[in-house]
């Protein structure tokens, strides 16, 4: 089934007008759903029989473009359809019962009764009327049905006393009604009399039942005496029996030990002789008391001379380097001496040369003080010199107790 899709303009606005809320009915009229179920036009129904629900596999179906142009059979038939309804709903509001025409002189309104008013979004334009609604007319009540008249009148004159006589007929009566009298008051008496058997056998009942539950609660109280010494009693007996067993054990267990330390005793005391336990108290006084002491002092009288020795060793030592750094010294001064005479025969050896190669080679007497003086002067020098002292580092190396010791 092809369908077309509807061409959309624009954004939907709604432009309804605002108005009152149509009185509802409370209850539905039968006349309506009847016509409603006859036309087929139903309120409610079920999607199950829904016309317009397409029925099986929909990937098939072909739906027509916006564009394309509709089949000029379906809208003559969607038109009919229409009309058929709006021809449907107008004969509906004729069958409608309505309300009686107004009076003279009055027409009807659509007036708001309901308590819950409609709340509006948009604000519009309103007026505030007035108007005054007659009392609700009671509907006339059905009249009954009376069938049509058939047959003929016949009357039929009947005169007093013929046919009721009062003693007559008010005697059946009247026995009647004494006799139901007599029977009610017999039955209330009946009934008294069935209560008062009914509460003295139950009276005599609860007395059975009282007399009952009191000989249950003694025997219960009996039975549970019993119990309690039966309980008391089997305790008793265990409490005896375990201490029976206890005593048992005991002995047993005593009886065992004295055989078990019969052979251990000699045993101990001799193990424990031959670890020291058992000792001389004058030899054990003197090991803990009397050596310990002496050792003591001992190692003090050590330590004081050690100390001794240490402070002898350090003043050798300081003794040691004072010479050691004069020596030092001194040795330094002859050094700086012996420098200067070399650098002066240097000089003077110099000075000669340049004067030999000045003078004749013939005339020329070797000076007083010439190089061999010099060098024989510089001999005697050296040979002069004392021995100079060690270096700091040998005196350093030395070893303090072999300083002592010389």
């Amino acid at each position: 089934m092809a369908t077309v899709l509807p061409q959309k303009s624009g954004t939907y606005t709604f432009a309804s007008q605002p108005r009152a809320v149509p009185q509802r009915k409370k209850y539905r009229d039968p006349l309506q759903v009847q016509q409603q179920q006859q036309t087929g036009a139903v309120p409610y129904g079920n999607i199950m029989y829904d016309r317009r629900i397409v029925r099986g596999n929909t990937y098939a179906q072909h739906t027509l473009p916006a564009t394309a142009q509709p089949d000029p059979i379906e809208i003559q038939r969607q038109q009919e359809v229409r009309r058929r309804k709006i021809a449907a709903k107008r004969a509906k509001d004729q069958l409608r019962p309505r309300s009686p025409d107004p009076v003279e002189g009055r027409k009807h309104i659509d007036v708001q009764t309901e308590l819950y008013l409609e709340e509006l979004s948009d604000r519009v334009e309103e007026a505030d009327i007035e108007c005054q609604t007659d009392a609700f007319l009671d509907r006339p009540p059905t009249p009954l049905f009376v069938p049509a008249k058939t047959g003929m009148d016949v009357a039929t004159q009947i005169y007093e006393g013929d046919l009721f006589d009062f003693d007559i007929e008010v005697k059946p009566i009247l026995e009647v009604l004494v006799g139901k009298t007599v029977e009610q008051a017999l039955l209330e008496v009946m009934e008294e009399e069935e209560l008062a058997n009914l509460n003295a056998q139950q009276r005599a009942f609860e007395e059975l039942r009282n007399a009952e539950l009191v000989e249950t609660q003694r025997l219960e109280e009996q039975e549970r005496r019993h119990r309690e010494e039966k309980e008391r009693r089997m305790k008793q007996q265990r409490e005896v029996l375990k201490k029976e067993k206890e005593t048992t054990e005991k002995i047993g267990a005593r009886a065992f030990a004295q055989s078990y330390l019969a052979d251990l005793i000699p045993s101990v005391f001799g193990t424990l002789s031959d670890n020291g336990y058992f000792y001389d108290p004058v030899e054990r006084d003197v090991e803990n008391g009397f050596l310990p002491w002496i050792m003591e002092e001992v190692e003090k009288v050590i330590g004081k001379s050690v100390l001794g020795r240490t402070m002898l060793d350090a003043i050798i030592r300081d003794v040691v380097k004072a010479r050691a750094a004069e020596y030092f010294k001194l040795e330094e001064s002859q050094r700086d001496a012996e420098r200067i005479a070399a650098a002066a025969q240097v000089l003077l050896n110099e000075q000669l040369k340049e004067e030999g190669a000045a003078a004749p080679t013939e005339g020329a007497v070797p000076a007083e003080g010439g190089p061999e003086t010099a060098q024989e002067d510089v001999g005697d020098g050296e040979e002069s010199r004392p021995e100079t002292a060690p270096a700091d580092g040998a005196t350093a190396d030395e070893d303090p107790e072999e300083d002592g010791d010389e």
